[in-house]
């Protein structure tokens, strides 16, 4: 199995609190920069999904903080999305200091949403394999 997709994120001074340290809605702003970024390498852009009248949906994430992040640390933000049957699917993502610290795990669910019915499609695995051209980015 390759690694997984991984992009690399400064923290900014403004996006941390008065600690000094990341603010806690950053962290998912930062996951969501990850997964964009791998549906963007895979040849997958939102105007492809909304022209076929898709669009990825978060049903559920959690996050586990395990070291702070401050202003000017770089991250690696990583991304590999796991698939079962059924309406769903689950993204697990690590930020990782640059000298490999673990600072947060995140594990969330995800589904594909019809825009018109507003209805969960039955297989969101298909979408993908139609609409990318690098099917390993998803680990199809």
């Amino acid at each position: 199995m390759s690694e997984p997709f991984s992009v690399r994120v400064t923290v900014r001074g403004y996006e941390t609190d008065v600690q000094g340290h990341l603010n806690q809605a950053v962290y998912l702003n930062y996951a969501e920069h990850a997964r964009w970024s791998l549906l963007q390498a895979a040849g997958i852009s939102q105007a492809r999904l909304v022209g076929r009248g898709v669009g990825p949906v978060a049903l559920e994430t959690t996050i586990r903080y395990r070291r702070e992040l401050l202003a000017g640390d770089e991250v690696d933000v990583s991304c590999a999305f796991e698939w079962g049957g059924g309406k769903t699917f689950r993204i697990r993502q690590e930020i990782r200091k640059a000298d490999g610290t673990l600072a947060a795990e995140l594990a969330a669910v995800g589904g594909m949403l019809n825009l018109a019915e507003r209805k969960l499609l039955p297989d969101p695995r298909k979408v993908f394999e139609d609409l990318a051209t690098d099917l390993d980015l998803f680990g199809l």
